[in-house]
């Protein structure tokens, strides 16, 4: 089931945390995966652990000219670029509002909104010429409910439920299915960003007490970048443990 032999997936933020699990997934699934990252060490790391030709894709995904030249790449690799994985992102500065400068802000949107808007802009034309393709973007929980301390992160995570929201209806009768998914507090480095008090807050707000895990979210993102995903398309699936009522 899920199987994706002989589909190319590009997932960004690939060379470590959830990024990198959804791209062993995908690729055990028969995937061929570029692994996105600004880090050409942990990339490369990764391609080589995965095999199954996987390929690094040293990639700034807040760089539209780079985005658009990678895409190319890709899809003169492999011949095609089926599945794209909006992965990349960052928590930012724990803080309130008033203590967070422009450059803060600007910082996480770049990354968390801008880049997953120039990559679905870059692929959408390959996916529309082949009437065919698989977006699954990654928000948070902190899309839907807000987080204190972490308003541009949560800002840009409701932005990404909305672009995914929006794009879905665009290309929804070309064959092409856009879905995100929204994770609560997961077990990875990024928490090394946050104070232990937010990190507790946010479990304390899961009904099942306790971190979610990568593969958790990998095996929700498979489905949605898949052929079986057929009939579901903008949609935010929650990864939360039962923190999201809605």
């Amino acid at each position: 089931m899920f199987e994706l032999t002989g589909q190319t997936a590009l997932v960004t933020g690939a060379g470590t945390g959830i990024g990198e699990v959804i791209a062993q997934r995908l690729a055990a699934a028969g995937a061929r995966v570029a692994i996105a990252d600004v880090d050409v060490i942990s990339a490369t790391a990764v391609a080589e652990r995965i095999g199954a030709g996987a390929f690094a894709l040293v990639l700034d995904v807040t760089n539209p000219v780079q985005v658009a030249a990678a895409v190319a790449r890709v899809i003169a690799t492999t011949g095609s670029l089926e599945i794209l994985v909006n992965n990349a992102g960052i928590a930012g500065k724990a803080a309130p509002i008033w203590e967070q400068t422009d450059e803060d802000w600007h910082k996480v949107m770049n990354l968390n909104i801008n880049a997953p808007f120039y990559l679905c802009r870059a692929v959408l034309p390959h996916m529309r010429n082949k009437a065919y393709g698989r977006i699954v973007n990654i928000a948070s929980i902190a899309g839907k409910e807000g987080n204190p301390n972490m308003v541009a992160y949560s800002a840009s995570k409701a932005a990404i439920i909305g672009l995914t929201k929006s794009i879905a209806k665009e290309v929804a009768t070309e064959g092409i299915c856009v879905n995100a998914v929204s994770p609560a507090v997961i077990r990875t480095k990024i928490l090394d960003q946050l104070t232990p008090a937010q990190v507790d807050y946010m479990v304390q707000r899961i009904p099942m007490k306790r971190t979610g895990q990568p593969e958790e979210v990998a095996a929700v993102v498979h489905f949605l970048a898949s052929r079986d995903c057929s009939f579901v398309t903008g949609q935010c699936y929650d990864v939360s443990g039962g923190r999201a009522t809605y």
